[in-house]
């Protein structure tokens, strides 16, 4: 099978102009944007009219889980939105009761840190983001150096339970109107992603980027699709041949028509049916003959399109024709090739959580360091320096890099911001929640863009809710977040450089050859007529837990930092295989017609599409 594999890229210089280069809007900002304003807005509005309003710090903590999963489908954001509120939930009581057990500064950083690093691990393993583990981060900080007693904390965390209860039901909402909608918005930006590659396809610079661009929108289309393991409806397995067809242009990009997966696209991104793959006539037909036990176009041709095939009639087919029904083949078996996939149970949590020690030991490190230093320079709030650290680690050096930069300027900017909102929050209590509501959609809106963009927002929003219990001087309040933003984006980039995890990227080429090796197993398996149906079953189970565990293994190497690029194209490109092989499997079983006396033509499995 052929795959282009990304070249070594070593690290030579860092880039800063780079960094805060504006990109393009999120097709949906305004969901988060809508989605957070109105999760906090209640809550606090409520405790405004009830005088007191310096406990919606702890109604915010469950009113932020609303940024959560809104890329997932509704029966999928449904557990990770309630998961995500547990998750708060016990990192805001550790830091409580912390609170209410000690003063002591370095004991609370310390606490800080290790919650830091254990909600980094545990939403990297389970791709929860964004925004992954900062605002748990941040909640759980924030907490800590908050004054408690152990009799407040049982009232402060049914706050927090509430309000998150509500941030559920506001994240549900839209599931009554568009039930597929994030589904039908992954595979939208799939196809476009395609289209735009096939109209670049000449090669070039611009060509390499458009050939990336689209093979993560398509990986990232298939995880919304898979992010959901029942039995799938007619609209999901109708948007899972649309990402197959995404897949057919990635791979003959020269043959496929830009403007009509645009149109798919469109269609897609709105709520009436999802528009057909293929020629609709021919493909109702082949399948209405499938289901009789015929042919659907009389006599078969060979993989390669060289013995001429006839239709009931007589008339040869043309080119156009044949590669329509090698589509709708490919499309066929990569369909039963995902379903098998999606029968294999997820990899248990623990598991996943072993190899992301190193994150987990980086995350700690340098939020501790941070807040040590910031500790002894005299801060008041180290949770801003720990925060800050615990924000920067991204896929590589290079991006751990470029968002310390974001967050330094983000927050340069973003307390200038703060010193002219200031005036105006202290206006009075229902000035003080506009604000911070203004500043909440602001920071969702903008984040899309580039992430210091959002950080601008962020800031005050950060400031203005240390003003919730009362009114605090704003030159101090911004001298001590400018400190604490250098520390911890200077100490949080040291640790990044000093702890490495140099094996995540063998893990991701051991798990892409084991791959492989089942796929190749498994297709001689099916090949043999002598094989007996418990070998064709741990064959096709060994292979379809292979592909599970090379998409974990990926999603985990994403989130660490190494010299070498991931190679998401090859990863792609051998899942694509390897769901092509599942279903000669399953067609080998008997559950499904033989391609070589049901369809156009007899395909080869694992060949490269």
């Amino acid at each position: 099978m052929s795959s282009a594999t990304p070249t070594s890229a070593r690290v030579r210089r860092l880039p800063v102009v780079g960094a805060l280069r504006l990109g393009r809007p999120s097709d949906v900002w305004f969901k988060p944007a809508l989605s957070v304003v109105a999760a906090v807005a209640p809550p606090s509005l409520l405790l405004m009219t009830l005088g007191r309003l310096d406990l919606a710090p702890y109604t915010m903590a469950g009113s932020l889980c609303a940024l959560y999963a809104h890329n997932r489908p509704y029966a999928a954001r449904a557990k990770v939105l309630a998961w995500v509120i547990l998750g708060m939930l016990g990192g805001l009581a550790v830091a409580l009761v912390s609170a209410s057990l000690t003063r002591n500064a370095v004991v609370l950083v310390t606490v800080g840190a290790l919650l830091a690093a254990v909600q980094k691990a545990v939403c990297d393993a389970t791709r929860v983001g964004p925004p992954a583990h900062v605002i748990l981060t941040f909640v759980s900080s924030a907490a800590l150096f908050v004054p408690q007693t152990p009799g407040q904390v049982p009232g402060h965390l049914a706050l927090a339970a509430a309000a998150g209860v509500w941030a559920w039901l506001v994240g549900m909402a839209p599931a009554p109107l568009r039930p597929h909608g994030p589904e039908r918005r992954a595979t939208a930006q799939a196809l476009n992603a395609a289209a735009a590659y096939a109209e670049t396809a000449r090669g070039g610079e611009e060509g390499a980027g458009a050939r990336s661009a689209a093979y993560a929108a398509v990986h990232a289309a298939w995880q919304t699709l898979l992010a959901v393991r029942n039995r799938p409806s007619t609209t999901r397995r109708a948007l899972e041949r649309l990402v197959i067809r995404a897949e057919v242009a990635l791979a003959a990009p020269a043959d496929a028509d830009p403007a009509r997966l645009r149109s798919w696209a469109r269609a897609v991104r709105g709520t009436g049916r999802i528009p057909r793959t293929g020629d609709s006539r021919r493909e109702e037909d082949g399948l209405r003959r499938e289901e009789d036990g015929l042919r659907p176009d009389g006599v078969g041709s060979r993989p390669d399109g060289a013995g001429p095939c006839r239709t009931d009639g007589g008339a040869r087919l043309d080119d156009d024709s044949l590669r329509r029904d090698g589509d709708l083949l490919r499309e066929r078996d990569e369909l039963v090739g995902v379903a098998a996939e999606r029968a294999v149970a997820p990899r248990p949590l623990w598991s996943r959580l072993g190899p992301l020690a190193p994150v987990a030991v980086r995350s700690a490190l340098g939020c501790a360091l941070a807040g040590y230093v910031s500790l002894a320079l005299g801060a008041e709030r180290p949770y801003w320096a720990l925060v800050t650290a615990a924000s920067l680690y991204q896929a590589n050096i290079t991006l751990t890099w470029s968002r310390a930069v974001q967050r330094v300027v983000g927050n340069l900017v973003g307390v200038l911001l703060f010193a002219a909102v200031a005036p105006v929050a202290q206006l009075g209590p229902l000035a003080l929640v506009l604000c911070i509501l203004a500043c909440n959609f602001g920071a969702e809106a903008l984040i899309g863009r580039n992430y210091w963009l959002g950080s601008v927002c962020v800031t005050p929003l950060a400031l203005l809710v240390t003003e919730l219990p009362g009114y605090q001087p704003t030159g101090e309040l911004v001298t001590g977040r400018v400190v604490d933003t250098l520390v911890g984006a200077l100490v949080g980039f040291v640790a990044a450089v000093a702890v490495t995890n140099r094996r995540a990227g063998r893990r991701v080429e051991r798990a892409l050859t084991t791959v492989d090796r089942a796929r190749e197993h498994a297709a001689r398996v099916a090949a043999d007529p002598s094989s007996t149906p418990a070998a064709l079953e741990a064959a096709r189970r060994g292979l379809a837990a292979a592909v599970v565990d090379l998409r974990a293994t990926a999603d985990a190497a994403a989130g660490e930092w190494w010299q070498r690029a991931l190679p998401q194209e090859r990863v792609v490109l051998v899942e694509q295989a390897a769901h092509r092989t599942l279903a000669a499997t399953v067609r080998r079983r008997g559950l499904l017609p033989d391609p070589g006396t049901t369809s156009t033509y007899t395909y080869t499995e694992g060949a490269s599409p």
